[in-house]
């Protein structure tokens, strides 16, 4: 039997020592085999020396895929998928947010029958109360337009079965959302509760640029109710103007001049709504677009501990 544990890392060169530390504490007490795969999503700091020294320091364990360019973390998540051989494969943060302590009670998990283990948070220590709302509210709107598809209070912190792990591998998707496409692949799915630790050390790489994008990619790759907005404001639109001409008819026979002042916010409103109209169109087929283009999902510069690709 043989785990295998992804960590996507992007500019960790604070935390890598410690993280490297505490899940080998924890793996080397499993029993069977494993692999740290830590993926370089274009680090600027010194995480790719770092990674090498941990290799050079474990190399029958640690395993590292360097990207030539910052790809993304959900990106770097899919490579180490790729690269992945274990039985069952891990995927955690480098930022020691999410207790690698926590993996031996998901492989029990595991072992009893469940595919997806994922986790569950009770609490968001070291997150500002305008990130716990935001969160708050995404979730509520991302469900509402999945169906109550996606588990609340959850990121990419989970263990999944091989089969699972190869299913993820087939959807050949560019925006990719993986929480939502673990949640889309079904099998059975459990969660583990936990209390989230602040940052050991360092900076959130994901700034609300980066977590607007997100969730833009979990609401447009799997709902597509967001086109579907466009054609019921079509209809209000339609029976607002039905019911503006009929007032104003009334109006002119009762001899009382509207005057023009009405247009303004009419013309506002109309402009404003077709432009987000033609916005959220404009995601989809930047989408589409995106995936007409056939690029790899991702450039390896360089990889450690694979047989065959050491470079």
């Amino acid at each position: 039997m043989t785990y295998s544990v992804i960590i996507p890392c992007y500019n960790e060169e604070a935390v890598l020592a410690e993280t490297h530390k505490r899940l080998t504490a924890v793996m080397s007490g499993m029993d069977g085999d494993y692999e740290l795969i830590y993926v370089n999503d274009g680090s600027k700091d010194r995480t790719p020396e770092i990674l090498r020294e941990l290799y050079a320091g474990d190399p029958a364990h640690v395993r590292a895929v360097m990207f030539a360019h910052n790809s993304g973390h959900q990106i770097a998540v899919s490579a180490g998928l790729d690269y992945a051989t274990g039985d069952s494969v891990t995927i955690i943060d480098a930022d020691l947010q999410d207790p690698p302590e926590l993996i031996p009670v998901m492989a029990e998990r595991w072992k009893a029958g469940a595919q997806v283990i994922y986790g569950k948070r009770r609490k968001r220590d070291g997150e500002t109360a305008f990130k716990k709302l935001t969160a708050e509210i995404y979730y509520k709107v991302i469900n509402q337009l999945t169906g109550g598809m996606i588990p609340r209070d959850t990121g990419d912190f989970r263990m999944v079965d091989r089969k699972v792990a190869d299913v993820i591998r087939s959807m050949p998707e560019h925006a990719r959302f993986l929480r939502g496409m673990f949640a889309w692949a079904g099998f059975r799915q459990e969660a583990v509760e936990y209390d989230r630790d602040k940052r050991f050390a360092g900076e959130t790489h994901y700034p609300l640029k980066k977590m607007l994008k997100l969730a833009a990619d979990g609401i447009f790759s799997f709902s597509f109710k967001p086109l579907k907005l466009a054609t019921a404001l079509g209809v209000v639109y339609l029976a607002a103007a039905v019911i503006l001409a009929l007032v104003f008819v009334i109006i002119a026979c009762c001899g009382t001049a509207a005057g023009l002042w009405w247009l303004v916010p009419v013309l506002l409103l109309t402009a404003g709504t077709l432009h987000v109209c033609l916005g959220l169109t404009g995601e989809y087929i930047a989408r589409i677009y995106d995936e007409t283009r056939q690029r790899p999902l991702y450039v390896a510069a360089d990889v450690l501990g694979f047989d065959g690709e050491d470079a």
